[in-house]
């Protein structure tokens, strides 16, 4: 639904809100492609190897994004949807090991980003093409 009604209500500061959320999410999540497996990797993952203070870093960007939709006017329920999105990955990257394997499948981050990018009806590229 790339005409939604919220597009064309967007200021520009909301728009770059939304560009901002988006890059961090990528630097997050999907940074790096790991070469022969294919898989991307971002900053949750690697900062998932530093006991305690690694996930607590993730959760306090994952914070800072949904405090960014929260100033965007997202809804309550889609805001209670990223929260425990961040939640999930957070408790799941406690566990050693398998926690960090599951921070490089989950993705809050970009998850998080898309309930931001849907309920405007836009896409990352649509984003990235408009002024």
């Amino acid at each position: 639904m790339p005409n939604s009604a919220y597009t064309k209500h967007l200021t520009s500061i909301e728009r770059e809100r939304i560009r901002r959320a988006v890059r961090i999410a990528r630097l997050m999540d999907t940074a790096v492609r790991l070469p022969v497996i294919g898989v991307r990797i971002g900053a949750d993952s690697v900062l998932g190897l530093i006991p305690a203070v690694g996930d607590i870093a993730g959760s306090l960007i994952g914070i800072f994004i949904i405090n960014e939709a929260r100033r965007l006017g997202i809804p309550n329920h889609k805001l209670a949807r990223m929260a425990v999105n961040l939640g999930i990955d957070a408790a799941g990257g406690t566990v050693p090991l398998i926690g960090d394997l599951f921070d490089v499948y989950f993705k809050s981050h970009r998850r998080n980003v898309g309930i931001i990018l849907e309920h405007f009806g836009l896409s990352e590229g649509e984003l990235d093409r408009r002024m």
